[in-house]
């Protein structure tokens, strides 16, 4: 029986005995569980932000949906830094090598703040530009640049949360992860339709309270390194940008950024596809993104408790268990997308009638476009497992190629071809469409990771041999 409190611990050697002894049909979910907790809380804020925003109008929906692109391109590079460093730190812990690890955090963190406060600065000189870049059109414009003239603050916080979140999860501390996710999403569901509705700031409001709690959630991610309960200490003296953690926490960063640089761009083409469309397809898109959010973070939420498991025995040189480990997340995940799937598919018109129930013609666009990309979950289930796998082991060129699959070799496209043969309803399509034909792609580099790491157990085998 596993124990959930050595989750907060500060004993190192009864967490790695767990993750290189423990069972997985026990650690994997134990590991998942508050991710995907926190990255449902967070959808579902989203969702409620959303649903906070649709009060004020169709325009304020469409605005905030066009903000998104800008949030992305923040998160852009947090993520990509972030997982690079998650990568490299489990493994360099399952390896017994935590001076290092403490030093790509200390490096990572660093880099991302600094960048979050430059984005923050140019983001503010050319708001308009940006927005109009985005997609943003005249009738929504100014609605857009009073939401995301606050949002902006928040770009070094944000980014650097993305390094805490994904360290704290890399010791297998992802309770504190949980928390401080947690405790934005908290905030902003107080503070959003009291700035909204009591103090009547409007869509201001909405990106006030926006980042305040992304600020929040920053602080709370620091806390266990302030109070020194997690395993690795966070350290200004450990800032070191050495070739070596450049080289490999570079090396994974980039499938990552390769991958959000094509989300934000395939953000931008589908916003400005949906424009040809009108106000009624950019609404009804925002509000599908938002809901499938939800899906894919329980599927990242998943990837993220079954990454450092796999990471930390690749570092220990236990092949058999990241075989097995690979083989569970497989099914588990199939298994899961297909049950929460299932009532998205019954009951989408029902979902999109919360936030938009007097525009039929949002409710007929965002409810096809969630139906089918609910139908394509198990899919997208696999290859997250295949892509996580790449992202653990340190194989950058795998993990890049994954990465661009599903946003960028399948989606774009998609979303250029698809509105064109059929109109909005073929936007409305596009997603579910790259989604499946990911799969092509993921299927055959799953086969060569797996003779990869069997590759390996044989020779560790054979050099145990007498």
């Amino acid at each position: 029986m596993i124990n959930l409190s050595l989750f907060s611990s500060q004993d190192h050697d009864a967490k790695r005995e767990m993750m290189l002894n423990g069972s997985l049909t026990k650690v994997i979910p134990i590991l998942a569980i508050p991710s995907v907790i926190s990255m449902i809380i967070t959808s579902l804020y989203n969702m409620l932000d959303t649903f906070f925003v649709s009060q004020i109008g169709t325009v304020a929906i469409g605005a905030v949906g066009i903000c998104l692109a800008m949030d992305q391109f923040i998160a852009m590079f947090g993520s990509a830094i972030g997982n690079g460093a998650s990568s490299f730190i489990s493994r360099l812990l399952g390896a017994n090598q935590k001076k290092q690890a403490e030093q790509v955090l200390a490096a990572s963190l660093f880099a991302t703040f600094m960048i979050g406060i430059i984005m923050c600065i140019i983001g503010h000189v050319f708001l308009e530009s940006v927005l109009k870049l985005v997609g943003a059109i005249d009738s929504i414009l100014p609605t857009a640049a009073a939401y995301a003239n606050y949002t902006l603050y928040s770009a070094p916080f944000m980014a650097g949360a993305f390094v805490l979140n994904q360290s704290l999860r890399a010791e297998g501390s992802p309770v504190y992860s949980m928390f401080g996710i947690l405790s934005g999403a908290a905030v902003n569901c107080v503070l959003a339709p009291l700035f909204i509705f009591v103090f009547r700031w409007g869509i201001a409001g909405a990106g006030i309270a926006s980042t305040i709690s992304k600020a929040i959630s920053f602080f709370v991610l620091l806390i266990p390194y302030l109070r020194r309960s997690s395993i690795l200490r966070l350290s200004w003296r450990n800032v070191r940008f050495s070739r070596f953690i450049i080289k490999e926490v570079g090396k994974m960063s980039i499938p990552i950024f390769c991958r959000n640089s094509l989300m934000v761009f395939v953000t931008i083409v589908t916003s400005r596809t949906a424009t040809s469309f009108g106000e009624a397809a950019i609404a009804a898109i925002s509000i599908c993104n938002r809901a499938m959010n939800l899906f894919a973070s329980l599927l990242m939420g998943f990837g993220q408790g079954y990454q450092p498991v796999v990471g930390y025995n690749w570092g220990a040189g236990k092949y058999d268990r990241v075989l097995k480990a690979f083989w569970f997340a497989v099914k588990f995940g199939f298994i899961c997308m297909a049950a929460v799937g299932i009532p998205m598919i019954i009951f989408a018109g029902g979902f999109m009638r919360l936030f938009s129930a007097t525009d039929p013609e949002v409710i007929r666009i965002g409810s096809f476009a969630i139906r089918l990309q609910a139908i394509a979950l198990p899919v997208g289930a696999v290859v997250v497992v295949i892509n996580m796998t790449f992202t653990a082991l340190g194989r950058a060129l795998g993990a890049t190629i994954l990465g661009l699959a599903r946003q960028g070799i399948c989606f774009l496209p998609s979303v250029l071809i698809m509105p064109a043969l059929f109109g909005v309803m073929g936007l409305a399509a596009a997603q579910a469409v790259a989604d499946f034909l990911s799969i092509i792609i993921g299927i055959p580099l799953g086969i060569l990771i797996l003779k990869d790491i069997k590759k390996m157990r044989a020779h560790a085998e054979n050099t145990l041999m007498p």
